[in-house]
């Protein structure tokens, strides 16, 4: 950085800076660590020289917030692959089920937000299409945060829901299926060519709350991807245009991740061809009737607690999928 020539180009400065502060951002976090572990080697030394007794809760109460941000920090080296530091793109799409499905899919938008509230991640809806009735047929999520990609790729697969049907009015148990996608958001200039022949274009108008603009103005935007039938959508931006290189963006990052891949199974994930919507493909089952369950099918990782996963407790399965996939 202390180059004379170093802001000559901007885009790689900015990656330079970008990853300067993500590694200060370790350093920081790994000092911060060694300072709890040195507060509660002194509480140990103070009770056993004083003989006090009363220091116990205290050191109990600050080991158990060292072993948990080491457990956290530890997981952060697992997340060593390119784009692990990205922002997230999180499609989901309601399969088998009908009305019932599309409420799931509201359901686990609910639960991704609620996650990353909790990690003080933001997030944004940039598509979204309502159930005929209840939820969505499909909604696309951002997350913006520092390793969103790293932690939410954990989510890409087919989820299961069993129930009772609000929507059913025999009562019955229903069983009901999404399919997740996550992308990582990719800005720079991925040195993707796309020849506009290969693009169908469609206008339509947004879905959401926005008065007059929305009802009159056709500004949202989907674009078909012919050679690899790839499908982006954006409604979220104030403007066709911007709607519109958001999509492309999305689109570039798609197919650039594709090249990368060295195999078809590889391909087909990112591209979130994540096999039939339904029966016999789901990565996790979130059950509530006649028990309460969560269980992630990869790693066999279990949760009694399902309405604290659909708060947004998802951690246990994100760090499970990480070891399991840190092995493969």
């Amino acid at each position: 950085m202390a180059e004379s020539d170093f802001w000559d180009d901007a885009n790689k400065a900015q990656i330079i800076m970008k990853e300067l502060t993500k590694l200060k951002g370790t350093v920081d976090e790994y000092n911060r660590l060694k300072s709890e572990y040195d507060d509660v080697a002194t509480l140990i030394q103070m009770g056993y020289e004083e003989g006090d007794e009363s220091l116990i809760p205290e050191i109990e109460e600050a080991l158990n917030m060292f072993i948990a941000d080491l457990e956290d920090l530890k997981l952060k080296t697992l997340l060593s692959e390119p784009y692990d530091s990205y922002n997230a793109i999180l499609t989901l799409h309601a399969g088998a089920g009908g009305t019932e499905s599309c409420d799931w899919a509201s359901m686990l938008l609910r639960m991704y937000q609620r996650w990353a509230d909790k990690r003080g991640y933001s997030t944004q809806i940039l598509d979204f299409l309502d159930g005929d009735e209840a939820g969505f047929k499909s909604v696309t999520l951002q997350v913006n945060g520092d390793n969103a990609f790293g932690y939410l790729k954990s989510e890409r697969g087919v989820h299961r829901l069993v129930r009772i049907s609000p929507f059913n009015a025999a009562g019955k148990r229903q069983t009901s299926f999404v399919s997740c996608d996550v992308m990582p958001d990719i800005e720079e200039d991925t040195g993707i060519e796309i020849d506009e022949k290969d693009l169908r274009i469609d206008t339509y108008r947004s879905s959401g709350a926005g008065g007059q603009h929305v009802n009159k103005t056709s500004s949202a935007i989907r674009i078909t991807h012919i050679p690899t039938n790839i499908v982006v959508q954006c409604q979220n931006e104030r403007s066709q245009l911007q709607n519109k290189d958001k999509a492309m963006q999305m689109l570039k990052a798609k197919l650039f991740l594709m090249k990368q891949q060295e195999n078809q199974e590889k391909i087909q994930g990112i591209r979130g061809e994540v096999k039939e919507i339904g029966w016999g493909n789901q990565i996790r089952s979130y059950v509530l009737q006649p028990y309460t369950m969560v269980k992630d099918h990869r790693t066999n990782e279990e949760v009694g607690n399902a309405t604290s996963v659909l708060d947004g407790n998802l951690d246990p399965f994100i760090n499970s999928y990480l070891k399991w996939n840190a092995k493969k």
